[in-house]
């Protein structure tokens, strides 16, 4: 319980802290930060603090903390970590921290103000309106917009100052597709998927796949009614093979797990691997009894090892401060900040054609390529193609080469 409290207090306190100047000026500078070269960076991520705090700083929720408040402080307490950084490096920064949440001023009056013409770079942890408005301001400022979070491009094209981070689904699947054919080539290949127009799209990314493979994956296509069970499975199966490839081919995770579930139980007879979607990374534990010998593996483009010495550094300091893991949110603002404030510092007008380089990377190994438009062929955005494989096998996590 000292803990838990120690830890709802710590919180408390750096959600005021941001509360007293959120949206108004520059984060605190330390006696450290002396040099004359600054940079503005405009950093939005949903903070709830007028949800949190009444008009006189008063906290509503008591002893609690309510979780929908912890991405957004998390991807703060990142950047902050980064800030201190970037400071010791000697690197000075203007961070204009403004919580997407806020009731009194929006995203749009935000980056429609004039006082935002002081912003050199942009850094998001947005959804899809936030995003289409912060990819506008970037592209009539000719400034860099980072998204961290958001997996889609919300519409966004021809505008090569919009870097998305967080590979869509469409990258995902074609790395899924290479990976299979790199390390599964002969084994029979069943795609299981439900009823559902979103189902009928991912089945859309690998047919495109297809089409422009040379050697094609030959896979089996079902479609599960929503009682299916092992016996439905099995129909679709090699018996005493070396391994039946399974793709569950649905965002929805009930279905995923009730899937692996399944394929686990008839694993003896029907030996099968699983490949997840990457909304399961956060949700799925495998650990139970009845995932037992099944290997499923998932698709990511944020992955620490556990071996990661600056990760595991991060992860002491949090536990200390807050009693608490961190979650990626917490090494994503970090990596975020740190490492496009770097790049704008050592390329300055030439950050479009920096963005390959890795001199600056903390934990994520970055492949940040041009999006062209199938149409024009011009380009539309940039995006990180680069995808982790990691192994599940009874809660324990590998990756996957």
């Amino acid at each position: 319980m000292k803990k838990k409290r120690n830890y709802l207090v710590s919180l408390m306190a750096l959600a005021l802290s941001i509360c007293s100047y959120a949206q108004t000026e520059p984060l605190p500078k330390t006696d450290s930060d002396t040099s004359e070269k600054r940079i503005g960076v405009a950093l939005f991520t949903p903070l709830f603090l007028d949800s949190a705090f009444d008009g006189s700083l008063q906290y509503r929720y008591g002893k609690n903390f309510p979780r929908f408040i912890n991405p957004g402080l998390e991807f703060y307490e990142g950047a902050q970590l980064a800030i201190d950084s970037l400071q010791k490096e000697g690197i000075s920064l203007d961070v204009y921290l403004y919580d997407t949440r806020s009731t009194k001023k929006t995203v749009s009056s935000i980056v429609d103000n004039e006082s935002f013409d002081r912003i050199d770079l942009i850094i998001g942890q947005a959804n899809g309106p936030e995003t289409r408005l912060l990819g506008n301001a970037a592209a009539k400022r000719n400034i860099p917009f980072i998204n961290a979070t958001y997996p889609n491009d919300a519409g966004i094209s021809n505008n090569p100052n919009f870097i998305l981070l967080n590979s869509t689904l469409s990258t995902h699947f074609s790395a899924m597709y290479k990976f299979i054919q790199k390390n599964y080539p002969v084994s029979p290949i069943v795609l299981f998927r439900k009823k559902g127009p979103q189902e009928g799209l991912l089945k859309g990314y690998f047919d495109n796949i297809a089409n422009s493979s040379s050697v094609p994956l030959k896979i089996k296509y079902v479609t599960l009614e929503n009682d299916f069970t092992a016996e439905d499975l099995k129909k679709h199966l090699q018996e005493n093979t070396s391994a039946n490839i399974c793709i569950a081919g649905s965002l929805d995770i009930p279905f995923g797990l009730r899937l692996t579930q399944e394929l686990a139980s008839v694993y003896d007879q029907y030996p099968s691997v699983v490949f997840g979607m990457p909304t399961w990374w956060d949700v799925v534990n495998l650990a139970k009894p009845e995932y037992k010998n099944i290997e499923v593996f998932f698709s990511t483009p944020f992955y620490l090892p556990a071996d990661h010495k600056l990760a595991n550094s991060v992860q002491e300091a949090f536990k200390a401060r807050f009693y608490s893991r961190p979650t990626d949110m917490v090494y994503r603002g970090y990596e975020t900040l740190y490492h496009f404030a770097h790049l704008l510092i050592a390329h300055g007008k030439n950050f479009g054609s920096s963005l390959s380089d890795k001199n600056f990377n903390l934990f994520t190994d970055y492949d940040i390529q041009p999006v062209l438009n199938p149409k024009t062929m011009t380009l539309d955005y940039f995006e990180n193609k680069k995808i982790y494989f990691v192994k599940k096998v009874e809660g324990v996590v590998t990756e996957a080469r």
